[in-house]
């Protein structure tokens, strides 16, 4: 902090000038417990040097290390600009309108730097000038998270139903402390996203009976009437219907439709059996599908097989697993997700075998196994079409009300 006679001096020459002073927080490199009391004291002690503005630029090792620095924003008695630095410190940024900043950060480049949204977003998809302290806080709680593309969806969404909300993503290490920490009923809704969704269940209050049978959730809303955080999956129908879809435009070339779901009966190899697989495995499950679950953790691929009687196999078996012709994949990994786009976990040739090839990867748009298996003349769903609609099912839940398909797909159409 400067000393007390350069501000003095400061002071006398400004003339009609204003003064911001600025002190940086290390918090121990990041890793120190912030409070509201330490931070309140800060605050206090640069409001005494008669500055117009203060600014307070704080490290933070966990996203709820960010809640003390909103507490002070509304508490401030003088213009206030704060900054949490690093990733897990961008919603300072993103939220401080809300509470009271009078000023916010953005990076010059199109992705974050150090915690800073990119300028453009700042205008373009997050539209800060209309947040006020009214806006609904919803997100995307995930690690990693910048891959999601769910803030470039729903932001839009909410200003084209004109619904008071804001999206952000959420970089989030344990989900059970950031529900304790943020606790406020302007944190309405979230995404949840990897490796949460499995945690995340015990996290809620209350589950959706279906949900609850999965053992993984992806949406979680804040009841407004009490409180209580209630638990949804909507990756299962999303996921399902994708793919019978794609199934049944196939029959109806061949003019063999049916009314019966065409994934029943079908092998329906799943690789992954983390929450997305988990509600893969229990919607292909209720089609009646033969179910066998391909996972680096084989005792987990066995833990999930057992749930919906079905099979589980060594992962090292994947590339030579042909049982038969006509068979459905469906990757619920990461392998192929930016930044390790050049990445399947499947081999070209074992393709030949599947009938269809489903990716809940969704970044890139068209993910390796997905060329490759067109390429060999498989049925092909993307991971967009997955996100969509299970983002469809989240908006219907956030707002309590109907979702703006058209303009949600066209929005992904425009920006994926």
């Amino acid at each position: 902090m400067a000393k007390e006679e350069v501000i003095t001096e400061l002071m006398s020459r400004r003339s009609n000038s204003k003064i911001i002073i600025s002190n940086y927080i290390n918090n121990g490199g990041g890793g120190g417990t912030l409070c509201k009391e330490k931070l309140g004291n800060i605050a206090i002690l640069l409001q005494s040097t008669g500055a117009d503005v203060i600014q307070l630029v704080v490290d933070v090792a966990y996203i709820t290390d960010v809640a003390p620095l909103f507490h002070l924003l509304v508490h401030s008695q003088v213009p206030l600009i704060v900054r949490a630095v690093g990733d897990r410190g961008l919603i300072s940024q993103l939220l401080g309108p809300k509470y009271g900043a009078i000023v916010v950060w953005g990076s010059l480049g199109d992705k974050p730097e150090l915690g800073l949204p990119p300028l453009r977003s700042i205008a373009q998809v997050y539209n800060l000038e209309f947040i006020n302290p009214d806006t609904k806080v919803f997100g995307v709680i995930s690690n990693p998270v910048g891959h999601s593309k769910g803030p470039l969806l729903h932001n839009p969404a909410f200003r084209h139903t004109g619904y008071n909300g804001i999206y952000v993503p959420l970089l989030v290490d344990n989900i059970k402390e950031f529900f304790r920490v943020y606790s406020s009923s302007d944190f309405a809704g979230f995404s949840v996203g990897i490796p949460h969704k499995e945690a995340a269940v015990g996290c809620c209050d209350e589950v959706d009976p279906f949900a609850k049978s999965i053992g993984a959730v992806n949406t979680i809303i804040r009841r407004p009437t009490d409180g209580k955080l209630i638990g949804y999956n909507t990756d299962c129908h999303a996921c399902i219907t994708a793919i019978e879809e794609a199934l049944r435009e196939r029959q109806i070339i061949n003019g063999q439709a049916s009314h019966t779901s065409p994934i029943a009966g079908k092998l329906f190899v799943l690789i992954g059996a983390g929450g997305a697989g988990r509600a893969m495995a229990f919607g292909a499950k209720s089609k009646g599908a033969r179910v066998v679950i391909f996972n680096r953790n084989f005792e987990r691929a066995k833990a999930l097989a057992s749930a919906v009687s079905g099979e589980a196999l060594p992962y090292e078996c994947l590339d030579t697993y042909c049982p038969e012709k006509g068979m459905i994949l469906a990757n619920a990994s990461a392998v192929g997700m930016q930044p390790n786009a050049d990445q399947t976990p499947v081999p070209k040739e074992a393709l030949k075998s599947y009938e269809l090839v489903f990716d809940a990867v969704y970044t890139p748009r068209n993910t390796r196994l997905l060329q490759e298996a067109a390429e060999i003349g498989a049925i092909v769903v993307s991971g967009v079409e997955m996100f969509i609609r299970q983002a469809l099912g989240q908006f219907k839940l956030f707002t309590g009300g109907l979702a703006p398909e058209d303009f949600m797909r066209k929005t992904v159409l425009e920006k994926f």
